[in-house]
C-alpha cells in the first residue's frame, strides 16, 4: 500500500434537527445549501462509504482499501467487514429525537448486524445552558417509561446534565439519549446506523402513524439498558511541551483525543492502528510524511493509515484537531495516563476502560 493522508468525500444528511452550524460556525466551505444536519466525514457504512479524493487511490472507495489492505490501512492483524469507526460533524440546532442504538448483542441477535452502535459526542460549541439527556433515572419502571414516552414527558424519566464546549459524553449502545438545541458536536461511533426513536416523528420531522409510533416505543423498551447514566467529561490532559493533548474518552471500540497545537507535533509510527484527524480550528494544518505533504483545511478530515510511519503536524497559527482511533487500551490509554499520574478511578471516567 502507498500510505499517505487519505481524504474522503463526505455524506450529508438533512435531518430536521439541523441547520447551518457546520458551514457557518465550523467553516466547512464546500457544504451544500439548505439544512446540513450531519456530515459523515470518515465512513464505510454501506452506500455511504467515502470515495477517496486525493493521491494514488483517488476515485476508489474506503471499503475497497479496507478489503485490499487491512493490515496496512487499519492495523496489523485487523480483520472485519468494514472500517471500524465512523466520524461525523453533527448540528443540533434543534433537539435531537429521543432515541437509542442497539448494543452489539442486540445487533447480532435481532438484526443480523456485525455490531451495534456505541458512540461519543465531543462538544465543539454549545450555547450557554445547553444540556444533554442521557440515560434513565434510577428506579423508573418499564410502565412509567412507556407512559412518559407516549406523553412526550422525557424529563420525567431521563437524566439531564449541563454541557460546555470541550466536554465529551460517552454513550454505550442501548442507552436512551438526546441533546440540543444550539449544540455542535463531533461524533465518533461504531460503524452502524441502527437506531430506534420513541418520538412520534421521524428524523425528517414527518409525523408517524399511531401504530408505528407505539411499535417503536415497544422496540425501544425492549432494547434499552438502564445503566449507565453518561456524565459529560472534560477529559484528562497529557502535556506535550507547548501543545495540549486531551484524552477525552476511550473504550474497546474507539478513543477520542483533542489536540491544541501551537508548535509542530510529531505523531509517532503505530503500525497496530490507524488514526483519523478532523480539523476543528480556524487555520490549516500541514501533514508532513515520508511521501510528501498534505494540507488539512478547516472542517476537513483525513485518515492516516497504520503503515504511514511518522507524521509531522504543522499548524497555521494555533491548530485544533480531533483524533480518533481503535485503541489497545492498556498501551494507548491506561499506560500513558498512569505515567502522567492519573489514578485508575480517574481513568475509568473516560468510558469503558478497566484500568
Amino acid at each position: 500500500m502507498e500510505a499517505y493522508p487519505i481524504k474522503l468525500g463526505y455524506h450529508v444528511r438533512a435531518y430536521a434537527f439541523g441547520d447551518r452550524l457546520i458551514p457557518d460556525l465550523l467553516g466547512k466551505r464546500d457544504a451544500p445549501g439548505g439544512v446540513v444536519a450531519e456530515t459523515w466525514e470518515i465512513s464505510d457504512y454501506r452506500e455511504t462509504t467515502g470515495r477517496i479524493l486525493n493521491g494514488p487511490y483517488a476515485g476508489r472507495t474506503l471499503h475497497d482499501l479496507v478489503e485490499k489492505f487491512p493490515d496496512e490501512l487499519v492495523g496489523k492483524g485487523w480483520r472485519g467487514p468494514h472500517f471500524p469507526i465512523l466520524c461525523k460533524f453533527l448540528d443540533a440546532s434543534r433537539m435531537l429525537p429521543v432515541h437509542l442504538h442497539a448494543d452489539d448483542e442486540t445487533a447480532r441477535r435481532k438484526y443480523g448486524e456485525p455490531n451495534g452502535k456505541t458512540e461519543a459526542w465531543h462538544i465543539l460549541w454549545a450555547a450557554e445552558g445547553a444540556t444533554v439527556l442521557a440515560g434513565v433515572k434510577e428506579g423508573v419502571s418499564r410502565e412509567e417509561l412507556r407512559e412518559a414516552f407516549l406523553a412526550r414527558d422525557y424529563e420525567a424519566v431521563m437524566v439531564r446534565r449541563r454541557i460546555e464546549s470541550g466536554d465529551t459524553v460517552y454513550v454505550p449502545g442501548g442507552v436512551l439519549h438526546s441533546f440540543g438545541p444550539e449544540t455542535l458536536v463531533f461524533e465518533v461511533q461504531q460503524t452502524s446506523d441502527l437506531g430506534v426513536s420513541v418520538m412520534p416523528e421521524d428524523l425528517y420531522g414527518r409525523p408517524l402513524g399511531e401504530e408505528e409510533w407505539r411499535a417503536n416505543v415497544e422496540t425501544a423498551l425492549e432494547e434499552m439498558v438502564t445503566e449507565p447514566r453518561p456524565i459529560p467529561n472534560p477529559g484528562l490532559v497529557l502535556e506535550e511541551g507547548r501543545n495540549r493533548r486531551v484524552l477525552c474518552c476511550a473504550g474497546p471500540h474507539f478513543a477520542l483525543e483533542r489536540w491544541t497545537l501551537v508548535e509542530p507535533r510529531l505523531e509517532p509510527t503505530h503500525p497496530w492502528r490507524c488514526l483519523t484527524l478532523s480539523n476543528v480550528g480556524d487555520g490549516e494544518v500541514a501533514l508532513e510524511h515520508a511521501g510528501g505533504t498534505e494540507v488539512l483545511g478547516r472542517a476537513e478530515s483525513c485518515l492516516l493509515p497504520a503503515a504511514i510511519g511518522e507524521v509531522r503536524l504543522v499548524p497555521e497559527g494555533k491548530g485544533s484537531l480531533v483524533a480518533c482511533y481503535v485503541p489497545d487500551l492498556r498501551r494507548d490509554v491506561v499506560g500513558p495516563l498512569r505515567e502522567a499520574g492519573y489514578s485508575d478511578e480517574e481513568i475509568s471516567t473516560l468510558g469503558e476502560v478497566r484500568a
